[in-house]
C-alpha cells in the first residue's frame, strides 16, 4: 500500500519536473563560440597614498596628451561590423559507357531435345552518368558593438569579447562578436572596422517562439534517424 502511494506521489513531480525543464529549453539562452568572458573588470587600483600637498599625484595621474584608444584590461572598444560576402560555385560532371557483345553458336548436338541447335545470343549494355550543382550564398551583417578588452596579449594586441542583448516583444536578440584587435587600427575615436580583427567570431542569433519554430523537434529528428526513407 505505501508503495502504491509513493509511486502516485511522484508522477505528478515527475510530470512537473518535464514540464519545467521543457519550459526552461523555451527560453534558454543560445549558445556561442566567442572568446569567454564576455566582459572583465579593470584590475583595483592601488590604495592612494597620503597627499602631499603637490598638485601631481601619482596614485591618480593621467598623462596630458594622452588618448582615449583602448590599450587595457578593462577598456571598451567600439566594432563597426561590415560584412559582405558573397560566393557561387556551379560543377557539371558526366560520363558514359556503352559495350556489346555478339555470340553465334552452330548447331550443338548430344543435348535432349536439341533446344539450343542454332544458338544465336546477342548483348549490349549502357551505363550513362551526368551530374550537375550548384550554389550561391550572399550574406550582409552591418552595426555597430561596443566590446571589452578582456586580455592584452605580448605582442601588445588585444583580445576583445562582448555581447549586445536586446528584447523585442517575446524574444530576444543577441549580438556577439570576439577577436583580436591590433592597436595600430584603431582610430581617433576609438573605432576599429571588423574587417581588421583578427579571428573574429560574429554571431546573430535570437531566442523565441519565432526562432523554435524553425527549428525541427526532437521527436521528429529522432523518427529521421531511425527511418531515413
Amino acid at each position: 500500500m505505501t508503495l502504491l502511494r509513493s509511486s502516485s506521489f511522484f508522477r505528478p513531480a515527475a510530470g512537473a519536473a518535464f514540464l519545467l525543464l521543457a519550459l526552461s529549453a523555451c527560453t534558454s539562452v543560445p549558445p556561442t563560440n566567442v572568446h569567454q568572458p564576455m566582459t572583465m573588470r579593470p584590475p583595483d587600483r592601488a590604495s592612494a597614498s597620503n597627499s602631499n600637498g603637490a598638485i601631481y599625484q601619482p596614485s591618480s595621474a593621467r598623462p596630458l596628451f594622452e588618448d582615449r584608444r583602448a590599450r587595457y584590461v578593462g577598456d571598451i572598444l567600439t566594432i563597426t561590423i561590415t560584412e559582405n560576402t558573397a560566393a557561387n560555385s556551379a560543377s557539371n560532371t558526366s560520363a558514359s559507357r556503352t559495350g556489346g557483345l555478339d555470340i553465334t553458336a552452330g548447331p550443338i548436338t548430344g543435348v535432349p531435345g536439341k533446344t539450343f541447335q542454332g544458338m544465336n545470343v546477342q548483348t549490349q549494355s549502357s551505363n550513362t552518368f551526368e551530374g550537375k550543382g550548384a550554389t550561391s550564398a550572399n550574406n550582409v551583417f552591418n552595426g555597430n558593438i561596443t566590446v571589452t578588452v578582456i586580455e592584452v596579449l605580448s605582442n601588445g594586441n588585444l583580445l576583445v569579447s562582448g555581447e549586445k542583448q536586446v528584447a523585442i516583444g517575446n524574444g530576444t536578440e543577441f549580438i556577439r562578436l570576439s577577436g583580436i584587435v591590433s592597436p595600430n587600427f584603431i582610430d581617433a575615436s576609438n573605432t576599429v572596422p571588423s574587417s581588421k580583427v583578427a579571428d573574429a567570431r560574429i554571431e546573430y542569433k535570437e531566442s523565441g517562439y519565432i526562432s523554435e519554430a524553425q527549428v525541427m523537434g526532437w521527436l521528429a529528428r529522432f523518427f529521421l534517424t531511425v527511418m531515413p526513407f
